[in-house]
Parts: C-alpha cells; structure tokens; sequence
C-alpha cells in the first residue's frame, strides 16, 4: 500500500452514521467531528501564525476501493491523492487525505491540483456553491497507520476522524481528517 498512502498500511473502516460509541465522546472531539466550517480557519483561529501544513504525500493514484465507491470511480483509474499533516510549530494536530478527481480539479480551474503547503479548506470554502454533500466517521487503531507515518507522529491510541464528501459546481471531492491527542487540549 506504500504506492497509494503514506497514512495507512490499510484503508480505514468507515461509518455513516452517529453511532451511540460517538455519543459518548467528550464534547470536544465531537465538536471537531462535527464542524461544518473551514477546519483550516478554525485551526488558524487557534495557532495563528503557527499553525502549517506539512506534505507527506500528492501523487496521482488509484484510490482506496471504498473511496472510488464513495465518489463512483472506476477503481482503477488515477486521481490525485494528497495527504498532509496539519501542525502548530511541529506539534501534530490533524492527519488529512483528500482524494481530487479530475473533473473536480478541471472545474476548479487547476486550483486544487497545485496547493503545495497552502491548507486545501482556504481554498474550497472560497468557492460560493461548495456544497457538504456526506459525511463518515471512524476510529482508527495504531495498527491502520503506516510505519512510515509511526516514525514521525507517535499515535499510540485510537484515533477519531471524519470524512466528508464536497462538491464543487456538482463535482465531488473527499476529505478525509483525523484528530490527534494535541488538537484535543
């Protein structure tokens, strides 16, 4: 799986729907969870200056199975996949994928395809008709995470993470973010 994420050894198990284990999270996870706004502003409200985005990974590949079926993708086709760690000076706060289809980066006019380090939430809450189409929840073990990823952000618990489906003029694109301990305190 190295070739397709630098994250997972193994995609993450997905749910739909809130489930009564969610229920029982502290309030301040699920009001990460459950953010309808720019995560990124969010975190820039917090950090300021400090917070960044570090690139681990943006390569055109095939997708994980369960995000092709999310997206109605043909499994094999390619689709840029980024994945970033969100940071305040260093201090890990979020693990992110994003999986950008091409007609979505074609209607964006090629913004989404050359983000860089620039945080991908300051660009698609600029668009006016960015619509929340879904969103999954998931709690992933240490042992879903890469080594790759395990030797540069210690996760030695479960982590909690949402992934959402947006669309762009009609176009889908899915975000895909996780919590560590550091954003939480």
């Amino acid at each position: 799986m190295p070739d397709k994420s630098f994250l997972f050894c193994r995609a993450p198990t997905w749910k739909s729907h809130e489930q009564a284990s969610q229920r029982q999270l502290p309030a301040d996870l699920q009001s990460w969870l459950n953010e309808t706004g720019s995560l990124t502003k969010r975190l820039r409200g917090i950090y300021g200056k400090q917070f960044g985005v570090k690139v681990l990974f943006n390569r055109w590949k095939p997708a994980f199975i369960d995000e092709c079926r999310l997206l109605d993708l043909a499994p094999a086709r390619y689709q840029l996949v980024r994945e970033v760690l969100l940071h305040a000076d260093g201090q890990p706060l979020v693990l992110a994928r994003t999986i950008l289809p091409e007609p979505t980066i074609e209607i964006a006019h090629r913004n989404l395809s050359h983000l860089g380090s620039r945080p991908l939430g300051e660009v698609i809450f600029a668009y006016p008709d960015l619509q929340l189409c879904q969103r999954q929840f998931s709690c992933a073990d240490s042992a879903i995470w890469s080594p790759r990823l395990q030797n540069s952000v210690e996760i030695e618990q479960a982590i909690w993470g949402r992934r959402t489906v947006y669309a762009i003029h009609n176009q889908p694109l899915v975000v895909a973010e996780f919590f560590l301990p550091k954003v939480l305190q």
